[in-house]
């Protein structure tokens, strides 16, 4: 299902806006920093699903632009068969910050889509926005452009929050493959959580309206089918599942409000916090994102912390655009990537003519650790023992990412004159080295947390174990 907050730049600590959350996949996840690329005239990319998608269509193939920019993200192998590898967000050279979250369409909607649908997917949306958005709004057009064009291949109705310096906007794209949509502007004084994502009362009354876009047949659609007649439109009740805000919505934009209100307002740690919290944050989570919307003097300095699993048991570290390689304990594993169960790090099948036999990984990955994997086992770990080891492995967290907060800053700032001066390569290499440095730290914090926690759980006894799954309580 996925989750995403916006915060606006009024309620900063720092003086800019926020754009948090994670993705809720059942599969391996993986960091990726992406080059800007320049592809040659004719060149073309696949999009949307096949047959065996859980609802199906057909793969396309559309216009590639001539330059892709630079971004990070998060890829992950499987969600509903859509095409790995799959996407959800990230944040690329212009600025333009991206996280996707599911939004149900209503039943009727849902019915109606085509067996052999074909167009964009929400991750072939999310990946083309990092390539190619240079805004918020740029990026609302550019889907809407894509939706126009191509067509879309839905799971049942998904939406995106699009942000930058100045602005956000929440997109909902609905199912049917009717191409309806709507999408709403957040300003600075905005705090917005997407799970699912929504937009209630749309303005329909008054095109142009600065504050929000829809489709052409957005109002028409509703009214042919006896959704809607005249007054409020609300986009969540004609379109969406009816329910408005969901309960984990209303409390944490509640406890993001009172936090906003305080004299110190909101900082990275508050942002951390809303991704971390146990009360939204389990298993599920396949990574933790926190980005930055500040504006920089060179794409190279651009920041993403990222946690290598669901950040209830992952700490966060700062990664720059600008470096070029991560570790590779932070790369695609074989565990729990779909496929994998059934391929070899071996040749001899291959070459006695089997089918699909050689993994997809890099051998070298697999010589190391997988962040991933490690950081989920402490999280198993801390739901077997409970709430008692919430605490301290928050607290050391926390104390990590106090300290980390600002050796980052310091970072930025050399890195930065550096830049200015024109050394643009030692620049990168001390941004490169610090990240790296940093995401080893980290992983090495969770080992040593879960070596700590695995004492403890050795010397439960047996018949105190749960027969089913331990959690801990969640809204949603």
């Amino acid at each position: 299902m996925s989750y995403a907050i916006y915060v606006g730049k009024s309620h900063s600590r720092t003086g800019h806006a926020w754009l948090a959350g994670y993705g809720d996949e059942p599969s391996s996840h993986w960091l990726e920093i992406v080059a800007a690329a320049e592809h040659p005239e004719g060149a073309t990319i696949e999009v949307g699903v096949g047959p065996e998608a859980d609802m199906p269509g057909r793969r396309i193939t559309v216009p590639q632009v001539p330059r892709t920019q630079a971004h990070m993200r998060v890829s992950y192998s499987y969600y509903l068969g859509v095409p790995a590898p799959i996407t959800n967000g990230g944040v690329n050279a212009a600025g333009v910050a991206v996280r996707d979250v599911w939004s149900t369409s209503r039943q009727e909607l849902r019915d109606m889509t085509p067996n052999d649908q074909a167009g964009f997917t929400y991750s072939d949306l999310a990946r083309t926005v990092l390539e190619r958005a240079t805004s918020a709004r740029d990026a609302v057009t550019l889907c809407a452009a894509l939706i126009a064009d191509h067509g879309e291949a839905t799971y049942g109705g998904n939406s995106h929050i699009f942000a930058d310096a100045d602005e956000a906007w929440v997109m909902i794209q609905f199912a049917g493959g009717q191409g309806l949509w709507v999408a709403e502007r957040l300003g600075p004084d905005s705090i917005r959580a997407s799970r699912p994502g929504y937009v209630l009362e749309v303005p329909v009354d008054e095109p142009g309206h600065p504050d929000f876009l829809w489709s052409p047949n957005f109002v028409s659609f509703a009214r042919e089918r006896g959704w809607y007649e005249a007054g409020p439109f609300d986009a969540n009740a004609v379109y969406g599942d009816g329910k408005g805000r969901w309960d984990g919505i209303r409390w944490i934009e509640d406890e993001m409000q009172a936090r906003a209100a305080r004299p110190g307002k909101i900082g990275l740690e508050d942002m951390i916090w809303a991704v971390r919290t146990e009360k939204l944050t389990g298993d599920t989570a396949g990574y933790g994102q926190v980005v930055p919307l500040r504006r920089v003097a060179d794409p190279a300095l651009t920041c993403m912390w990222h946690a290598a699993c669901g950040a209830l048991s992952a700490p966060f570290s700062p990664v720059f655009l600008g470096q070029e390689e991560i570790p590779p304990e932070y790369g695609p594993h074989r565990y729990l990537t779909t496929g994998e169960s059934h391929r070899f790090l071996d040749l001899r099948k291959a070459v006695s003519g089997g089918h699909d036999t050689v993994s997809l990984v890099p051998q070298f990955n697999e010589t190391s650790v997988g962040a991933f994997q490690d950081c989920k086992r402490l999280m198993y770990l801390m739901q077997l023992l409970g709430e008692a080891a919430l605490a301290p492995v928050h607290q050391a967290f926390d104390r990590r990412e106090a300290r980390l907060s600002e050796l980052t800053q310091a970072h930025l700032s050399v890195a930065g004159a550096a830049l200015e001066a024109g050394h643009r390569a030692e620049a990168i290499a001390v941004l490169s080295a610090f990240s790296n440095s940093e995401l080893s730290a980290a992983l090495a914090l969770v080992c040593d947390l879960a070596a700590g926690l695995s004492v403890q759980a050795s010397g439960l006894p047996r018949t105190a174990l749960p027969g089913t799954p331990a959690t801990f309580k969640q809204i949603w």
